[in-house]
């Protein structure tokens, strides 16, 4: 689906995928849980989905002339640690807005965890006293003009690589990798679990796996706090990377499947129950989740599988998208484990 756009390689290859046999017979098995470890998928400072993104992104940036990458994201963001890793495998500079999106005090918060890793990647980090919103900030276009001013080329990605012509294409790769190793697996996958938040995640997965007809198997798990605004975003991302790809297949609202019901209290702060999902997971499976993203996604997926949402026997696809680097910030909370 993705023949005539040019890639630049930044991942290992396909991301592992392993069985969650502990998680499973834990929650009764009567179904089979699977994690997809994008959380290992690149050398570049602990990867994560965003690599998978900027891999058709970076070509673009390179054809520009651009000497700078610019994007944006809270103080413990995974994408903008990413995309200062990226910038730094590629030889160019970068500057990053770290909005204080989550309501969250902890004393060392803006130290440790993903700003550190950016900060050590010589990224330019200038943090601004602004909340949590997914669309475009004003932050963000001011230091792409900044950098202007200083006599630099900005190559501008926005929060998440999401709202960005490229940002749904390297999940639509993601499903076409996943149906290999299905075929390779002998196995099918019912239902494919992600985090979604500024949205071209889940929006690519929804185009890629429409192929098959499984674009309502893709079930998103918001963690942003602002389920109406995130589902229109990922309707529209994903309309947009289907005309891209010239897709011959409608996405429609319908094909949009978001669960409300694990995002609380607000972005980024970790409820009891994740408290708990985030715990359970490390100790069945030593498998590391993040307060913000992924252990609320776990969160639902056990809450979904507890509740008995899927048929019994059904294969679930967990997309562990990364982030675990975020969990320093919140040693107030996990630093007694």
């Amino acid at each position: 689906m993705l023949e005539k756009f040019d890639r630049y390689p930044l991942t290992f290859g396909p991301s592992a995928i392993e069985r969650l046999e502990n998680l499973s017979s834990h929650l009764g098995g009567n179904v089979n849980l699977f994690a997809k470890r994008e959380d290992c998928n690149s050398g570049l400072a602990c990867g994560g989905n965003k690599i998978r993104k900027l891999e058709y992104i970076i070509p673009d940036a390179i054809a520009s002339g651009a000497d700078t990458l610019v994007s944006i994201g809270g103080i413990q963001s995974n994408h903008t640690r990413q995309v200062a890793a990226v910038a730094a495998k590629i030889g160019m500079k970068c500057h990053l807005v770290q909005e204080k999106w989550v309501p969250y005090e902890d004393s060392v918060y803006d130290k440790v965890g993903n700003i550190m890793m950016s900060r050590l990647m010589d990224a330019n980090v200038e943090l601004v006293n602004e909340g949590f919103d997914i669309g475009i900030r004003e932050s963000w276009v001011r230091a792409i003009e900044e950098v202007k001013t200083n006599g630099g080329k900005p190559y501008p990605i926005p929060a998440g690589a999401s709202v960005h012509k490229f940002g749904g294409l390297g999940y639509v790769g993601f499903a076409e990798e996943v149906r290999r190793q299905e075929q390779e697996m002998k196995i099918k996958f019912d239902f494919i679990i992600v985090c979604t938040v500024t949205g071209s995640t889940h929006a690519g997965m929804v185009v890629g796996f429409a192929k098959d007809n499984r674009q309502k198997n893709v079930i998103g798990i918001d963690a942003s706090f602002t389920p109406k605004k995130t589902k229109n975003q990922v309707l529209k991302i994903a309309q947009d990377t289907a005309e891209l790809i010239e897709f011959n297949q409608n996405i429609i609202k319908n094909d949009i499947v978001l669960m409300e019901d694990y995002a609380y209290p607000d972005y980024g702060v970790p409820s009891n129950e994740t408290n708990e999902a985030i715990r359970l997971c490390a100790r069945l499976e030593g498998m590391i989740t993040d307060p913000v993203y992924e252990g609320k996604s776990m969160q639902g997926l056990i809450d979904l599988v507890t509740n008995n949402h899927f048929p019994k026997g059904s294969n679930i696809l967990y997309v562990h998208l990364g982030g675990v680097p975020a969990i320093n910030g919140y040693h107030q909370i996990y630093g007694d484990g």
